[in-house]
């Protein structure tokens, strides 16, 4: 019997099944108007396609719990068409996809172990750390007098991701980001 919950269990991040797949909610708002059924307005990622959806649904509704596993993978390569994994315990590879992995794709470092999402068998998605360490490999140089209070500057990072950085970070210098939001926290020694 799958796990139902009610809407004040609900959280982001939390996998759900609707409609036979699986959904990430991304944001969600509960609303209850006087003389009026409560309405619950899910913002959901689908695990599978990487797809954003909205849905309403009344507010007493419960909630089923997606059955998804996760489970320890390598990052491998691209080979341009998708991202190639390893599962690290059976050493089987498999792909995802841009639309599958979103923006996290662009923080994935090769060789690096991540969390893989299964739903039903299939590798759906991955959740990486909440911050990665990459080097910049292209910004504007820093000027004497720039401090990391005179403002931001744009940086290409070894995995391509752009981010805005303090003034005084330099090319070849490792960089700590947040991968759920894309941006610089702090400069690696």
């Amino acid at each position: 019997m799958a796990e139902t919950i009610n809407y004040n269990e609900i959280r982001r991040g939390l996998n759900i099944e609707l409609d036979g797949d699986a959904y990430q909610i991304v944001e969600f708002k509960h609303v209850y108007m006087q003389q009026r059924a409560p309405t619950l307005t899910l913002k959901v990622r689908q695990l599978r396609t990487g797809k954003m959806f909205e849905r309403n649904m009344p507010g007493s509704q419960r909630l089923t719990v997606a059955d998804v596993e996760e489970n320890e993978a390598q990052y491998l390569y691209n080979d341009g068409q998708a991202y190639i994994f390893m599962d690290n315990e059976t050493f089987e590879q498999f792909p995802l996809t841009d639309a599958q992995l979103g923006d996290q794709s662009k923080y994935l470092k090769e060789g690096e172990n991540i969390t893989v999402v299964s739903f039903k068998g299939d590798p759906v998605s991955v959740e990486l750390a909440m911050t990665v360490e990459l080097e910049v490999t292209e910004t504007a140089p820093a000027f004497k007098g720039d401090t990391a209070q005179a403002g931001r500057k744009p940086a290409t990072l070894s995995t391509g991701a752009q981010v805005k950085v303090p003034m005084h970070i330099v090319t070849g210098q490792t960089v700590k980001v947040d991968t759920r939001t894309g941006e610089y926290l702090s400069l690696v020694s």
